[in-house]
């Protein structure tokens, strides 16, 4: 499989591929402990063994049963192509189909080892954020959309290719469920064993909708969340000597570093893996301008940078429970606080296999520990999680504004028996530091796309236009707050090109409401109609979004009608989605704040200047937002209400049940005070 065409021919049996040697030489997911009976054991192999025929098994079997116990998982090895994983021009793919050629466009750079996580294990992100499940799904799939016609929809269950059905040009090309379960079923240890079958996989959110554009995809947001809280909290717009200390330079989190610089500030984030690859991956791509393994050099270094008012970012290759507990510790020696934002974005949605590193152990010892005994393991992990904790909360008690980054940090911190100020009710759960969506960003508005000629000049240009789309919008009637969003978007596309953000797919992202989606779609679709861009354009979004997901420690956190643990809005969003116009759309279990915690939808659409696509694009993205919009409005905020009510008068079309609120609270205590029976 040398070539494209190769790749999309199927699976390749006559003659099968060589076995293949683990690459040692590339960052490997953690092994996975999935504890399977010998029955279970039996079950995996008989399930991997169907993509095969049967005169294949005694060749295979013995190799797929040596990957389920030496990682906890049949990933097929032998299967992974030879051809550079990458996202090629869309006009490289052999497709019938150009939407179907856009999606294998953003699947490979799902896979790309600059964007991926750990590509030959098929994970894009957040240690466990899976593309697919092994490599058998990943042949199949492209070889299912390289036959695709426009009257065809692929089935894809949590990775696997269920296979191609007839259904209408209209239709969405591809249809993705990830990790949906029976409620009851939803758990940690029941999700180990059923990846460990090939019964289901985590998606995470992007990664298993294909629609992860690299850390760019969050520095957007960290930029915006960081400026934000400096105005909430700090009570200002100049960063310069303020201090931002977190922790991870993964797939998500390596965003931090960067972000940080934008806004003017000293960004400080703690990496803790032994080999330091997503600590050399960020600074060789420049998104991380210093190194140090020194903490006496490390607060010396920001000490300068303070003094200087020097926007720079410094990767500590250490823990950061080290790091927090040394700032304490300065703290206590000097009287100086040498913190004043801080946050946390190690992968605690995945505590126990990867995502988050005791500070007890080395990053080896950790790596052996998890699988060789993971209770002790855990023990030491809750125990971090605590001292982890016990700092932050040293420092905050002195003046340091730190914010829950959504993932799952302080819940986790919470069940480790940490000080985080939890309190259960019917508000649902809240902690002594609030979510970033609850108190800084409220109802975050995320639109992202990717020039699929794989030219620059094509980014360039949608950059171009999606500023002054903006621009334009701002010259009439925009509310306050929407203004501020406005014109923070419009000097981080225009400053975007200089920063180096791409790193896969020539693709971007931006945050804007309903008017601003629907506005920058058009006015792409026009360009790919006029000839000033070289190919079609994507669209899509994070899920994590105001309509996408329903996730009561982060996205709906702020709903205080009951329903924050309802998931009704993610799954109308990806169903409405799909009959409005979506190229694809896909539904998944526990992205971002982890398994059983949270259900998150996304779509992606393909702009390829037809009238078609225009209409689309209008009709599905008013869906996409006024859902969540809508949702909101009704459980009582009353920015949404002001904001479904305008888009109401905009859209005649648009009839949204509004809530009556209750006046007199007093009037519910007589009530439920008087015995009426």
């Amino acid at each position: 499989m040398r070539s494209l065409k190769e790749l999309c021919s199927g699976l390749p049996l006559d003659p099968l591929p060589p076995p293949a040697v683990r690459d040692e030489g590339v960052a490997h997911a953690p092994i996975r402990t999935p504890a399977l009976t010998p029955e279970e054991e039996q079950l995996a192999l008989e399930n991997s063994l169907r993509y095969f025929p049967p005169h294949l098994h005694s060749i295979l079997a013995p190799e797929f049963a040596k990957e389920l116990r030496l990682y906890g998982h049949v990933y097929m090895y032998r299967f992974r192509p030879e051809v550079e994983m990458r996202a090629y021009p869309i006009d490289y793919y052999p497709a019938r189909s150009r939407q179907a050629a856009a999606i294998m466009h953003m699947i490979m750079n799902n896979l790309d080892p600059h964007v991926a996580q750990f590509p030959h294990e098929l994970v894009t992100y957040g240690g466990n954020g899976q593309v697919f499940s092994n490599w058998a799904q990943f042949l199949l799939t492209m070889h299912y959309l390289s036959e695709m016609t426009e009257e065809q929809t692929l089935a894809l269950y949590s990775g696997h290719p269920l296979g191609l059905f007839p259904s209408s040009p209209r239709a969405p090309r591809v249809v993705i469920t990830n990790g949906m379960m029976v409620p009851n079923y939803s758990s940690r240890e029941m999700y180990e064993k059923l990846f460990a079958l090939g019964a289901t996989m985590y998606g995470q959110m992007t990664a298993g909708s294909f629609c992860y554009i690299g850390p760019q995809g969050i520095v957007h947001g960290t930029t915006l969340t960081i400026l934000n809280a400096a105005r909430k909290h700090l009570h200002t717009d100049n960063l310069a000597g303020k201090v931002f200390v977190t922790s991870g330079l993964g797939g998500m989190s390596g965003a931090q570093a960067k972000a940080a610089v934008i806004c003017g500030c000293v960004g400080v984030v703690a990496e803790a893996s032994v080999s330091g690859e997503a600590l050399e991956k960020r600074h060789s791509q420049g998104w991380l301008l210093e190194v140090t393994n020194n903490l006496d050099t490390l607060m010396a270094r920001i000490r300068q940078a303070r003094k200087e008012n020097n926007a720079t970012s410094i990767g500590y290759h250490g823990n950061v429970v080290d790091l927090w507990e040394r700032l304490v510790e300065e703290y206590d020696r000097t009287g100086d606080l040498l913190v004043d934002m801080g946050s946390d974005q190690t992968s605690c949605h995945n505590p126990f296999m990867g995502g988050y590193y005791p500070v007890q152990l080395t990053y080896e010892e950790s790596r052996c520990e998890m699988h060789e005994d993971p209770v002790r393991f855990k023990n030491l992990v809750q125990e971090s999680l605590r001292r982890h904790v016990a700092a932050i909360n040293r420092l905050a008690d002195r003046g340091m504004f730190f914010w829950d980054y959504g993932n799952a940090f302080l819940l986790e911190a919470s069940r480790a028996g940490a000080e985080v100020g939890r309190v259960d009710g019917l508000h649902g759960t809240r902690f002594r530091y609030p979510s970033y969506v609850q108190d800084i960003m409220g109802d975050i508005f995320s639109l992202g796309w990717v020039c699929t000629s794989g030219q620059q000049q094509d980014l360039e240009k949608t950059d171009e236009i999606a500023a002054a789309v903006l621009e334009d919008i701002m010259k009439g009637e925009v509310p306050d707050s929407t203004r501020q969003q406005y014109s923070d978007n419009v000097r981080w596309i225009k400053e975007a090109g200089a920063h180096n953000m791409v790193v896969g797919s020539q693709a971007r992202i931006l945050y804007s409401d309903q008017v601003g989606r629907c506005a920058i779609a058009a006015a792409f679709n026009k360009a790919i109609a006029d000839g000033q861009l070289q190919g079609p354009v994507v669209i899509s979004r994070d899920h994590h979004d105001v309509s996408g997901t329903d996730s009561p420690f982060r996205e709906t956190a702020n709903i205080y009608d009951g329903t924050a643990v309802c998931a009704d809005m993610a799954v109308q969003n990806v169903i409405g989605d799909s009959f409005r116009g979506a190229t694809w759309v896909a539904i998944h279990n526990g992205g971002g704040v982890g398994w059983g915690e949270v259900i998150n939808g996304g779509f992606g659409l393909v702009l390829d200047g037809t009238q078609e696509a225009a209409e689309r694009a209008k009709v599905m993205l008013i869906w996409d937002v006024s859902n969540g919009v809508a949702r909101r409005c009704w459980a009582g905020n009353i920015k949404a209400k002001e904001t479904i009510c305008r888009t109401m008068e905009a859209e005649s079309s648009l009839k949204v049940t509004l809530p009556n609120p209750v006046v007199d609270m007093t009037l519910l205590h007589r009530a439920l005070e008087v015995d009426h029976f």
